[in-house]
């Protein structure tokens, strides 16, 4: 029996605060919610889901590098350094594999310095807005790519 291809879903700084920081604006679903919610529903996709968070920007470089030996795709919500890191930016390139850029948050009505994530550079498409439904989102367009390239 063939294994699931694999996803690597990749949070940033000061998302393992979700449920009690600022859910004005990020809500009140936890990273631990966040993540449940992403293997079962990438259960139900045909996608098994490897999770991953760091507030450290090596850390999620090291993650992106890893990935490129066992994962098919990676969706990350960058956090703050959507705005700030090239080292994501370039490790994301570097990797080859297809990447959903994911926010809770519309960071196009936030702060002006927040309109600008040098992650879209290297991602497929990019999901902002949408809160946790976001990561849904996400391996819903993941698995469709899979397949187109697939061509099933």
């Amino acid at each position: 029996m063939a294994k699931s291809p694999k996803i690597l879903v990749l949070n940033g700084p000061n998302l393992n605060m979700l449920g009690t920081r600022q859910p004005e604006i990020y809500g009140r679903t936890t990273l631990a919610d966040i993540e449940a919610r992403c293997h079962e529903h990438g259960k139900s996709l045909g996608l098994r889901v490897e999770c991953a968070q760091s507030n450290s920007e090596g850390a999620l470089v090291d993650s992106i590098q890893a990935a490129r030996r066992d994962c098919v795709g990676i969706v990350i919500n960058p956090g703050a350094y959507s705005h700030t890191s090239v080292a994501i930016l370039d490790a994301l390139l570097a990797s080859g594999l297809p990447v959903i850029e994911v926010h809770l948050s519309n960071i196009h009505q936030r702060e002006a310095f927040r309109h600008k994530s040098y992650v879209s550079q290297a991602a497929n498409g990019v999901l902002c807005g949408f809160g946790a439904a976001g990561y849904d989102m996400a391996l819903e367009a993941m698995a469709r790519q899979l397949q187109d390239e697939q061509g099933t």
